[in-house]
């Protein structure tokens, strides 16, 4: 299920849908009489991907996911006897030894766990869950120690897959006490669905933020790259909790 998960939603993500729609319309022109139909289905198809790749769309999409919770104000808990766990969500690692230690996480990663090294540094006697298979949980730890860290603060769980592995995982080694939720801001509605469902009482910490506001640019009126990535980020979070919702887990 996991596997067969992972690979039907990358059939609807933007790129893959937009080429999906192209080559539909490419075989209407090619193989049958249906000429117009299929110019249209090309054009749809073309105008799709375009319009994905602006930050105008993008940005849309992403900043309603993002700003579903604020960003987090670190602060000693009122039950100083009892400090929160502070819960790093996993994401994409490698292994590769011909790069550093800091480029064995992703960007994305990267920005998660700094701001999980600053709410810890923030609240004394806190510890670090640092969670994802792949060697995410590994290479993060290896980062924060690299910056400090000691390794008597900070907890691996190594084996979840996915958000909801995760959280169960989590719910297995620490119960129902405070954590910290540290996570991208657009994965945050997600995360938190997953685990408020388990009836844990995550308090949020997003991170990663792809729409803050900047001041406008010349770029921003051309389509790119970078902000078909943010639209596919979007639509893989919308994909996320509509399969989450279906299956009562959010």
């Amino acid at each position: 299920m996991f596997l067969l998960k992972k690979i039907v939603s990358r059939f609807l993500l933007p790129l893959p849908l937009s080429l999906e729609v192209i080559f539909v319309g490419l075989y209407l022109v090619w193989f049958t009489r249906r000429q117009r139909t299929g110019k249209v289905v090309i054009t749809s198809g073309t105008l799709l991907v375009v319009a994905l790749g602006y930050p105008f769309t993008s940005n849309r999409l992403v900043r309603v996911l993002e700003q579903r919770y604020p960003a987090y104000v670190a602060s000693v808990p009122a039950d100083a006897s009892a400090p929160p766990y502070i819960v790093v969500l996993g994401g994409r690692a490698n292994h590769d030894p011909a790069v550093p230690v800091t480029s064995h996480i992703s960007s994305g990663l990267l920005a998660r766990l700094v701001e999980g090294l600053l709410v810890h540094r923030a609240i004394p006697g806190s510890k670090l869950i640092l969670s994802g298979a792949a060697g995410s949980a590994e290479g993060m730890s290896s980062v924060a120690q690299g910056l400090g860290v000691r390794p008597q603060d900070i907890l691996l769980t190594p084996e979840p897959r996915d958000t909801e592995e995760e959280a169960r995982g989590i719910m297995g080694l620490v119960g129902k006490s405070p954590i910290i939720l540290v996570t991208s801001a657009t994965h945050m509605p997600r995360a938190m669905g997953l685990f408020r469902k388990l009836g844990m009482r995550p308090q949020p910490a997003p991170a990663d933020y792809l729409a803050a506001k900047y001041p406008p640019e010349p770029d921003d009126f051309f389509p790119s790259a970078f902000e078909l990535y943010k639209s596919q980020t979007a639509i893989y979070e919308y994909l996320g909790l509509a399969w989450g919702k279906l299956r009562g887990k959010i």
